[in-house]
């Protein structure tokens, strides 16, 4: 474990609490400081800016969806880095362009599922740690 993984914050909202557990656990192993919510609106509520390094946000969730809770994060912290988890490309390539994401690059997106490599080696390359 690297001195830099340890000082790296990331909050995790996805509605499915297995996902939720899994990856925190998953990322915590790995040295990164996780927190996690269940709820996207409980999430927004409690987000605070400057605290945190990376957002992983689910796109499809009750209430509030990813890119609509990515709007609401970077109006509070513009320098958080976010990445989406999607089950399919066909739903994020059609929603991020229909909701005028498009800036977006491929790497901002996670295919749900994904493996505890798979995930720690994205964001790593997040990061920029190798």
């Amino acid at each position: 474990m690297r001195p830099e993984q340890q000082q790296k914050r990331i909050l995790i909202i996805d509605d499915d609490p297995d996902i939720t557990i899994t990856l925190r656990m998953s990322l915590e192993d790995n040295g990164f400081s996780v927190d996690s919510y269940t709820d996207p609106v409980l999430a927004y509520e409690n987000f605070r800016g400057d605290k945190y390094d990376l957002v992983i946000l689910d796109i499809k969730m009750p209430g509030v969806d990813g890119f609509r809770m990515y709007q609401k994060v970077k109006r509070i912290d513009s320098r958080v880095k976010v990445c989406f988890l999607t089950a399919t490309e066909y739903f994020h390539e059609e929603i991020r362009k229909e909701h005028g994401f498009s800036e977006f690059k491929q790497e901002s997106f996670l295919r749900k599922p994904i493996t505890t490599g798979d995930l720690v080696r994205e964001i790593k390359k997040l990061f920029e740690l190798g």
